[in-house]
């Protein structure tokens, strides 16, 4: 698939992914960055950065930010969001920088084992002892979030086995190998906090319904069915006073250009 064609699921409910998806986002951001120690001045690209919010996090530690897309849509908030940031609209496999122009690359959940020239783009464009933080999913389906994934298996087999494929990074030494193949000295992995948080089950389901991965069973059962699943699925796990709230194991990676 073009690089190009990823906007039409990821860009196509670019509003409503900033607003109700991404938030849950942030305990990630945070993580990586402290882990990163992230600070006055170092030149940060985010590879894969959607609607910006992990930048604009950035930006607040006083990073010089940087940020790639390949959903014009998702850029267009992105933009918004930080407007003194260097924030394109690209393919991550073909960056539109130099060489040894940053101190840091993180991609948030946007490199995966399927996409291997955009770690050795990474690297290009890091300086020497620069870093690359990645984060991936772990074991998804025995966490206690992951009824809120569980719609995205609505997509056909096919697409359903490329997820997979895509997330394999997470296996026990599969990142550590994957990232030391494309030129980096890579640290042990490490858990990420990651939380889903909606406040009632018509926010889940629209929140759900804007990503890539929702798109791909968008595709297969219609949106306004996927909608009202998706609904069904968290009224039954909704809690008195409380907001739905899963918790997914994520893991990161951080390797160190050799």
């Amino acid at each position: 698939m073009s690089w190009e064609m990823v906007d039409e699921g990821w860009g196509r409910r670019a509003v409503e992914f900033a607003t109700l998806s991404e938030p849950s986002n942030c305990r990630e951001y945070v993580a990586v960055h402290h882990r990163l120690r992230v600070g006055a001045g170092q030149r940060l690209l985010d590879v894969a950065c959607g609607s910006g919010l992990a930048i604009e996090l950035a930006a607040i530690r006083g990073a010089i930010c940087a940020g790639i897309d390949a959903s014009p849509r998702l850029i267009a908030v992105a933009k918004d969001r930080n407007p003194e940031s260097d924030i394109q609209v690209g393919d991550m496999e073909a960056l539109p920088w130099d060489d040894e122009t940053f101190d840091v690359v993180t991609s948030f959940r946007g490199i995966w084992g399927t996409t291997p020239n955009a770690v050795k783009e990474a690297r290009r464009v890091l300086v020497p002892g620069g870093r690359l933080a990645i984060t991936v999913w772990g074991n998804v389906g025995r966490s206690p979030g992951a009824w809120m994934m569980s719609p995205f298996r609505w997509a056909t087999d096919e697409k359903v086995q490329h997820q997979a494929d895509m997330v394999s990074l997470g296996r026990p030494g599969v990142g550590e190998a994957f990232l030391a193949g494309c030129g980096f000295d890579v640290a042990e992995r490490f858990e990420v906090p990651f939380v889903f948080e909606f406040a009632d089950p018509e926010t889940f389901a629209r929140g759900l319904a804007s990503t890539g991965p929702a798109y791909e069973a968008i595709q297969s059962i219609g949106e306004e069915q996927f909608v009202e699943r998706a609904t069904d699925l968290a009224t039954a796990h909704l809690r008195d006073g409380l907001a739905l709230r899963g918790q997914v194991q994520l893991f990161g990676y951080i390797g160190t250009k050799r």
